[in-house]
């Protein structure tokens, strides 16, 4: 009799820096990680969740984000490590699962934002992904990624 086993798998950390900010400006994020729950490499579904990065400034303008390659220095795909092993995700700009969030190097793309006249902070979607059939060893998988803003 086959025994089924689950993972506890992901929460990716999310870090956040700031680059070229006009004089005037100031701008602060926040983020809420992705966390997966677990993972049964046997039910042949991929596990999908979401996260957040929240962006807010002092004045009218726009920006965009940028997510790191993570643990693994790949976004093709991204892993998340419980010691030695590892198992499979990425993270995606949209619920299609179809176009990578990354730095936009090597297929990915950043995610552009616009703080209107009001100034209200806006929050963006990070819609996460494990493939189904990955048989990894059962532990807590995790990743961190760095999520920069440009402005």
């Amino acid at each position: 009799m086959p025994v089924v086993t689950s993972w506890r798998t992901l929460v990716v950390g999310l870090c956040i820096a700031f680059s070229a900010a006009p004089a005037a400006a100031q701008c602060s994020a926040s983020a809420n990680s992705v966390a997966f729950g677990d993972y049964d490499p046997l039910s042949g579904l991929s596990v999908d969740s979401v996260g957040s990065v929240s962006v807010s400034c002092t004045l009218s303008m726009g920006y965009s984000i940028a997510l790191s390659a993570g643990g693994a220095g790949n976004f093709a795909p991204r892993k998340m490590s419980s010691g030695a092993n590892s198992l499979n995700y990425n993270l995606y700009t949209d619920p299609t699962y179809l176009t990578v969030w990354g730095d936009g190097n090597g297929g990915t793309a950043t995610v552009p934002g616009a703080i209107g006249v009001l100034l209200l902070p806006i929050d963006h979607v990070v819609y996460g992904r494990i493939p189904a059939g990955q048989n990894s060893a059962a532990g807590n998988y995790s990743d961190t990624i760095s999520v920069t803003v440009t402005y």
